[in-house]
């Protein structure tokens, strides 16, 4: 099995994305349809499968089912395009890092994690806009640019890096 480890804010959508569509914010609508479009091509390309590793994770229940309206906005979108969350990754955060919403601190944890109870795994990478401190995960991570989100070029290196 191939996973990509996703992120949502920084990767899915962007400081200029956010900046023009307000309106779409305001409707609960957080996600910009162009970066959804690049990520089907990676999974088209690579055969892929998403676990979310976002901080995102937190507005489904344990079945993956969405439980706040941004989220169910999320999953329509996705469906757009074929695209379904296959898993998420265990919640190792604390009181203070959900307050403070620094969850880069634990997300190599939990991804780590989750590959260890998945040994099916032959190849994965995680896309994330945060440095996600563990050499390990490093390695194997795309860093987007939380201005631009996921790009073209962003995409051509995730597809590089299962084949």
């Amino acid at each position: 099995m191939k996973v990509i480890f996703l992120d949502v804010d920084g990767v899915l959508n962007s400081e200029i994305w956010n900046e023009n569509h307000k309106e779409e914010i305001i409707k609960g609508i957080l996600i910009d349809e162009d970066k959804v479009r690049l990520l089907k091509k990676v999974i088209i390309k690579t055969g892929a499968v998403i676990v979310l590793h976002s901080g995102w994770k937190y507005w489904f229940d344990k079945d993956i089912k969405p439980i706040k309206e941004e989220a169910k906005k999320f999953v329509e979108m996705l469906k757009k395009y074929d695209i379904a969350i296959y898993d998420v990754t265990p919640d190792f955060s604390t009181d203070e890092i959900r307050k403070t919403k620094k969850f880069s601190l634990v997300k190599a944890k939990e991804i780590l994690h989750w590959l260890k109870k998945h040994k099916e795994t032959e190849k994965w990478i995680v896309i994330d806009d945060l440095d996600l401190y563990n050499e390990e995960v490093r390695i194997n991570q795309l860093i987007t640019n939380n201005k631009t989100g996921l790009t073209q070029s962003d995409a051509e290196k995730i597809i590089s890096a299962f084949i």
